[in-house]
């Protein structure tokens, strides 16, 4: 879609309200969990990782990944995957290590990711595979630099996408961030008498603030014992640090078809662009002109029992039930509320499912894309949803 042909509407009909509500949403949604198939099973004792890739005897490790990813293999299937390449980082990344970078385009897959994330244009889970959420960002990135629009990265796209700094940092994990992991309760019940819904493990946490998944991470990282990580241990990790400047965003489109979340700034400029999940229904996902109506940073979740009558809360009468913030909230980190009772855009404990229909109404966004759009927003901000 052209950029000019994309705000057609905005800038002819703007404040037509044509919203259709087939349905109304629940305000929270209960994710739905879903564990990928194991690589390959073996009933072998499982030692963690060790913190070295040569001379290993054939005892079987498990690589774990939290939030319904798992992945356990043997060392041998582990190298057919390319889970224990020690030179990972180096592939992906060439001059990562330098002392004095210099700024330079992107030289593969995963700097192209990076840099894309960097710029707003969210490429989804970084993964180091071009796939057609990075196809997305592209066409974006494409579209706001007056680039012809491919998808792909040809000579211009690569030049414009220059890495003003390295494709991979390294940080150290420390006691601090130990100490704030948090087990996630099997039930509603147990979840409500947590702290917080924090993250899990440091696996989980590091993928998630470097926008990452969590078996790219792992790839990244062949030697680290995950399962038994300790204060002091370096990590290498995508540089997705860099704030994006600063945006008031004067409309934000979402458009169904595609599974894309845009934001134009007042001159009508594409400054961001973020995959999302939409309703599984078609009957449960509002059409037309929406506007922000409320902003939770640190948004709680309220478990009504009376909405799910099947849960072990209902048939024992526990009445609502409040879960705390946190990363593994139902709802994210994040909550932004729209003008129909039920809708939002919010973040989630999944990000791998971005971009499917997995919702019973509302717009998931990653927490790390939700994060960038709060700032971004305010209520009034107009909400266009398309089909």
């Amino acid at each position: 879609m052209m950029v000019a042909a994309g705000l057609g509407w905005w800038l002819g009909s703007r404040g037509e309200p044509e919203v259709v509500v087939q349905e109304k949403i629940v305000r929270v949604e209960v994710p739905v969990t879903q564990s990928a198939p194991p690589v390959q099973l073996t009933n072998q004792p499982a030692p963690p990782i060790g913190n070295q890739v040569t001379n290993v005897p054939p005892s079987t490790n498990q690589f774990r990944v939290s939030r319904g990813i798992l992945v356990e293999t043997n060392r041998a299937a582990a190298a057919r995957i390319g889970l224990i390449d020690p030179n990972e980082a180096i592939r992906v990344a060439p001059g990562h290590d330098a002392a004095n970078f210099v700024t330079r385009p992107p030289m593969t897959d995963f700097e192209v990711q990076v840099a894309l994330d960097r710029l707003g244009y969210s490429p989804g889970s970084i993964d180091g595979i071009a796939g057609g959420q990075t196809r997305a960002a592209l066409v974006a990135f494409q579209h706001r630099h007056g680039l012809r629009v491919t998808g792909t990265v040809d000579a211009a796209t690569r030049a414009k996408l220059s890495l003003n700094a390295p494709a991979i940092m390294q940080r150290t994990v420390t006691t601090n961030e130990l100490a704030t992991l948090q087990p996630l309760g099997a039930t509603w019940t147990e979840k409500s008498k947590q702290t917080a819904m924090a993250h899990e493990s440091i696996l989980e946490m590091f993928a998630e603030q470097h926008h990452c998944s969590p078996r790219y991470l792992m790839k990244l990282n062949p030697t680290v014992a995950w399962n038994s990580i300790a204060p002091g241990t370096p990590v290498k990790v995508p540089h997705t640090t860099a704030p994006l400047p600063p945006v008031e965003a004067e409309l934000v489109h979402i458009q169904l078809s595609s599974r894309t979340l845009d934001v134009y700034d007042g001159s009508t400029n594409l400054v961001a662009r973020f995959p999302c999940s939409i309703g599984t229904l078609a009957s449960s996902r509002p059409v037309g002109s929406l506007e922000v109506t409320t902003v939770a940073e640190a948004a709680n979740y309220t478990f009504d029992p009376a909405r799910f009558p099947t849960s072990p809360e209902a048939r024992v009468g526990t009445g609502k039930l409040t879960l705390q913030p946190g990363p593994n909230n139902p709802v994210g980190t994040t909550w932004i509320g729209l003008n129909r009772d039920g809708y939002g855009i919010h973040g989630t404990p999944d990000p791998e499912k971005i971009g499917r229909t997995t919702s019973l109404g509302c717009f998931r966004l990653s927490n790390w894309n939700v994060q960038k759009l709060v700032k971004m927003v305010r209520p009034g901000t107009p909400v266009r949803v398309d089909p």
